[in-house]
């Protein structure tokens, strides 16, 4: 029995994983594709931009959402169930996209491939690392660890650890393919040295290419054949020595409101707010009264981005709701009032 193909996506949060698989989605010229999508926090924003993408390759069937906590850490109690169903279908899929939190470690997920009652029925064709260009142009993560170190012995601010360089780390360390996304707002000279930057960290035989807004071939990301199960000892991870993968130093709470009539002032707040609260992402729906469309709001740190995905839908609830995740901490009530937004 031919096995079935899965592409595990990885990335930071908002470094375009969503985009890239709307894109595969488009392209996939009859292909049976699903997707099993994870996203850290309660609102189910990927999903939906995954449903409103237009084509007919986004069934409702074929796309699934896990929403109760990182996959990587829930395994066993929600993926693998998931798997099984998919798999169990009278017409299953052809080749199953993985799209991982921001958050969520890529290697303890490929481990379970390897379990007896999935080994034999699907293969990790291979894992896709999407990185934000811009912001690790801008020193997002640092390459340099000594550097880190002194930079925290002289700032007491900076005692702790900060996960996001080891998440970062291990999303590179288990990658078949690398896709350096958002080129566009990169100059020419600095990419050519963020390029070099990030193949030096690369193991032998990974390739980087770059993209914008998630393009990349079907033929590019889909069909690498890595069979990546059988090969976990060969991408060396911070965490193989970690008993559990801890996100206690993240947290994400929704805000909602009902329309916004004034866009230009709306993200005018939005972005204020992101850069008071140092918000890591905020993604979510504007209701605009007079517009049959509902508006996308994708925002990482202050760079922010919206369009219109879609008619709003008989019978559907319109309101403005939007998931901000940050770094434990986050004063909800100060970035709702800013807002003026409630909670939920």
């Amino acid at each position: 029995m031919r096995r079935v193909a899965a592409t595990v996506i990885t990335g930071f949060l908002g470094a375009g994983k969503t985009s890239l698989v709307r894109h595969l989605l488009a392209h996939a010229d009859g292909r049976r594709l699903a997707v099993v999508v994870n996203e850290f926090g309660e609102l189910g924003i990927d999903r939906e931009l995954l449903l409103g993408c237009g084509d007919a390759a986004c069934s409702e069937d074929d796309i699934v959402e896990l929403a109760n906590g990182c996959i990587c850490c829930t395994v066993a109690e929600d993926f693998l169930p998931t798997l099984r169903r998919l798999l169990d279908r009278a017409a299953p899929p052809e080749h199953i996209l993985i799209e991982t939190s921001g958050l969520a470690l890529p290697k303890p997920l490929v481990q379970a491939f390897a379990w007896p009652e999935i080994r034999t029925r699907t293969t990790v064709d291979g894992v896709l690392t999407v990185i934000d260009g811009a912001a690790v142009a801008a020193g997002r993560f640092a390459d340099d660890p000594d550097a880190v170190a002194r930079q925290r012995a002289a700032d007491p601010a900076l005692v702790h650890d900060n996960p996001l360089e080891e998440v970062f780390a291990d999303q590179l360390a288990c990658a078949d393919l690398v896709v350096l996304n958002k080129t566009d707002l990169i100059g020419p000279n600095r990419l050519t040295l963020l390029r070099r930057e990030i193949e030096a960290r690369l193991r032998p035989g990974v390739k980087l290419m770059t993209a914008q807004e998630g393009r990349v071939s079907p033929a590019v990301a889909l069909g690498l054949a890595a069979a990546v199960e059988d090969d976990l000892t060969g991408r060396p991870s911070l965490h193989d020595l970690a008993a559990e993968h801890d996100h206690d130093d993240f947290e994400s709470f929704i805000v909602t409101s009902g329309a916004v009539r004034d866009g230009e002032a709306f993200f005018s707040r939005l972005r204020a707010t992101i850069d008071l609260h140092d918000v890591l992402r905020v993604k979510g729906f504007v209701d605009r009264p007079g517009r049959d469309w509902r508006q996308v709001v994708q925002a990482v740190g202050s760079r922010l981005q919206h369009h219109f995905d879609r008619p709003w839908h008989t019978g559907e609830r319109r309101e403005t709701r939007l998931v901000v995740i940050g770094k434990k901490g986050l004063d909800r009530t100060a970035i709702r009032s800013a807002l003026g937004m409630a909670s939920t």
